[in-house]
């Protein structure tokens, strides 16, 4: 008779498969754009609310003096939901919108994966706390 997988196993697989996903999807239309993942030293889930962060290179003129094209950095703060992982609570989306603002985030995304569905690309808005629909990562990571 084959046992039960712990809760904790699973919670972790599908959480590692929602970023790998997610990269896969987001580095179709995001070739600037590196991600950094903040997991565990054995890659399970770590401390924090953003779980990865995407960074490139600003290529706009900056409005400070002294300052020259591609001195400045964009960042978008990722959380990744995987399986039926509870959706980020009103007290995160306070932390992130702190995190935002602290880093001058272009975007807060939140990512969703549950295995045979749709992935799904949502985006916080800052002033209210609610996560809008994004039609997919280019809606996000283009331009």
């Amino acid at each position: 008779m084959p046992t039960e997988v712990p809760a904790h196993v699973k919670a972790h697989t599908t959480g590692r498969w929602a970023e790998i996903i997610f990269r896969a999807l987001s580095s179709r239309v995001a070739s600037r754009w590196q991600f950094v993942s903040f997991r565990g030293a054995a890659g399970g889930e770590w401390r924090g609310v953003v779980d990865v962060l995407a960074v490139r290179k600003s290529t706009s003129q900056p409005m400070q003096p002294g300052l020259k094209r591609g001195d400045l950095l964009e960042v978008v703060l990722i959380q990744v939901k995987g399986g039926s992982a509870r959706a980020p609570t009103v007290s995160d989306c306070e932390r992130l919108r702190q995190v935002a603002k602290i880093h001058r985030a272009k975007a807060v995304v939140l990512f969703s994966w549950k295995r045979g569905n749709n992935s799904t690309f949502s985006q916080l808005n800052l002033r209210t706390l609610k996560w809008q629909p994004v039609e997919n990562a280019a809606a996000i990571f283009a331009a």
